[in-house]
């Protein structure tokens, strides 16, 4: 009798039952799970999300580096949320930001809200008395070039516990001032190396790398880490985010590397 290896059997179960779990997402949408809009690349981009999330360890680290490999790292994107000539400029929120920064972000507040027992808002210092992380990881941009930088902040881990995240937090949403929402899964939010950073190789976060306070999510693309943080929503639902959102934008809720 030919015997069968027993782990070939078991990734091929695995494989099977994905590929199983993606043509069913195509008849319509979970509210666990990024919409597929009935579109095939959507329901790969899916498939894509559950097959890393059943392959790879849940909270696998990201290769650090040390201060030799740090170089030079380009602000891309929205570079400065008061500026009216940025693609995604929001005049109510251009101005906001224009007033705090001119404050030294002395009155900036993050506020944390939704699926959380005790909803609170920060300051810049009341996140810098939490205990601090540093490393240095490399920042792998969509357009194709990567670049190694040292960030400092406080784990988004230790966050949510100060607030109280529930049981049925699934997914956490941020919001920014230059109006480019984004969410990430709990397993990430939960994720030793995605932290809320505030300083950027030694310094403080420059503006053109998102000032005050951007999140770096160090296992997706680099834009899953937000700039110029001003919200955060913990939800038990997925929220595409609308037309401001980049799902329906044609890029990939999840970007995993």
């Amino acid at each position: 009798m030919r015997r069968t290896n027993p782990v070939v059997l078991s990734r091929r179960k695995v494989l099977g039952g994905l590929a199983s779990a993606g043509g069913m997402l195509l008849a319509g949408c979970s509210k666990d799970l990024p919409p597929t809009y009935g579109n095939v690349l959507r329901m790969g981009d899916v498939l894509t999300y559950r097959a890393q999330r059943v392959l790879l360890p849940v909270h696998r680290s990201v290769r650090e580096y040390s201060h030799r490999d740090i170089t030079s790292i380009p602000a891309i994107g929205t570079t400065d949320p008061a500026d009216p000539h940025q693609e995604t400029y929001n005049a109510e929120q251009g101005a906001i930001y224009e007033r705090l920064r001119s404050g030294g972000f002395a009155d900036w507040r993050l506020s944390i809200e939704g699926r959380v027992a005790r909803p609170a808002s920060y300051s810049l210092g009341d996140l810098q008395r939490f205990p601090a992380r540093t490393q240095i990881t490399k920042h792998t941009c969509e357009e194709g070039w990567s670049a190694i930088a040292e960030w400092t902040g406080v784990p988004l881990r230790n966050v949510l516990q100060a607030v109280g995240a529930l049981p049925e937090a699934r997914f956490v949403n941020f919001y920014a001032y230059d109006n480019n929402p984004d969410s990430i899964d709990m397993l990430d939010a939960l994720h030793p190396q995605t932290i809320l950073a505030y300083g950027m190789n030694g310094r403080a976060l420059p503006v053109g790398h998102g000032a005050p306070l951007r999140v770096r999510v160090e296992t997706q693309l680099g834009y899953k880490s937000v700039k110029f943080l001003r919200r955060i929503v913990i939800a038990n639902e997925f929220d595409d985010m609308g037309k401001l959102g980049l799902i329906q934008n044609g890029w990939s809720w999840y970007a995993g590397i």
